[in-house]
Order: C-alpha cells, then sequence, then structure tokens
C-alpha cells in the first residue's frame, strides 16, 4: 500500500473519534490507515487548544504549498535545462540526458511548464522549441476547444426514473476509476 496524503474528511474523522475518547489504534483501524499516521497528525497539528481539523487541514496544505522541491528547484538544474533549450534540445532530450547526468531527473512536461511559464513572464525559451509556432498555436487551440469536455454531455440527474430500479441490463453502473478499495458493482 502506497502513501496517501490524509483528507479533510479523514481529519474530521479523527478529530471526532479522539475527541469520545477512542484510542489512536482504534482511530486507525476504523480508517484504514496506520496508527502512527494518527499519530503523527495529533501530535503535529495540535495546539494548546486542542486538535482543530480546519486548521490541520490548513496547515497541511500550506505545507505542501511551500515544500522545498529538490529536483524541480536548484538554479544549477534550471539553469542547465536552459542552457540545453537554448542549443536547441527538445524537452524530450533534456528529460533523458539529466538522470544520468546528474542522478536527478526532471520529466519532459516540467520542462514545457518551465518553458511556459517563462514566456507568461515575457521569456524567449519557448522560441527555442524546434516549432515553437506550432506548439503555442496548438496549445491556444486545445484550450479554447474545451479539451477533456464531452460535447452536448446530458447530466445524471437527467435520467429516467426507470434507471433506478435497476431492472434491466444496462441500468446497472460500475466505477469509472477503480482502485485496490473500490471494485465493487452498484
Amino acid at each position: 500500500m502506497g502513501y496517501r496524503q490524509l483528507t479533510q474528511t479523514q481529519r474530521y474523522q479523527i478529530y471526532a473519534r479522539h475527541d469520545v475518547g477512542m484510542s489512536r489504534r482504534q482511530i486507525a483501524r476504523e480508517l484504514g490507515i496506520h496508527n502512527s499516521t494518527v499519530s503523527r497528525e495529533l501530535r503535529r497539528n495540535a495546539t494548546d487548544s486542542g486538535y482543530d481539523p480546519e486548521q490541520a487541514q490548513s496547515c497541511s496544505d500550506h505545507r505542501r504549498r511551500t515544500a522545498w522541491k529538490r529536483t524541480k528547484r536548484l538554479p544549477s538544474m534550471i539553469a542547465a535545462v536552459v542552457d540545453r533549450l537554448r542549443e536547441e534540445w527538445s524537452p524530450e532530450q533534456i528529460s533523458g540526458f539529466m538522470a544520468p547526468l546528474s542522478g536527478v531527473g526532471v520529466s519532459h512536461q516540467w520542462i514545457y511548464s518551465l518553458i511556459w511559464d517563462d514566456k507568461a513572464r515575457g521569456g524567449d525559451l519557448w522560441q527555442h522549441l524546434r516549432q515553437p509556432k506550432r506548439r503555442s498555436k496548438h496549445r491556444a487551440q486545445a484550450k479554447s476547444a474545451g479539451l477533456g469536455k464531452i460535447p452536448n454531455r446530458v447530466g445524471i440527474e437527467h435520467r429516467p426514473a426507470e434507471v433506478d430500479d435497476r431492472r434491466f441490463i444496462g441500468h446497472w453502473e460500475d466505477p469509472v476509476v477503480q482502485g485496490v478499495r473500490q471494485n465493487r458493482a452498484w
């Protein structure tokens, strides 16, 4: 099982269970998380007046926003990427080159983000892409087309009432996204 951040809902559940006197192990068992996660959460986000789930979520959000990401913010890393871009290397080539060289890799998506952020600040990195005009035109079209939007979509609230009875094949639903704990038929 991989590491996952606590959600705001889980923080409210921790608060409610802790407030009625449940042990940290019991809380963890009920929420399906490790007991050290509950201990760390209460230790890290409790104040003199106790544990407040809203304040805990706010602190967590702040920590995530301001976290220093070593691989992404090193000035030497950014300078190396910019140098390669100015030499007309593609972001994919740079990405493939950086990991073996420095032991720390960056994705080509991150390099494109760097380029478009630079362009928004008036920079010229985008002009060093092999096809700068076509690339920027494609991005503009993708934004205006509403990529990911289903045209003429009809919402679930407009489905016929008989679907709720689930008497016919096709009236049964299954979650579109399935995970480890979410593989059941509705």
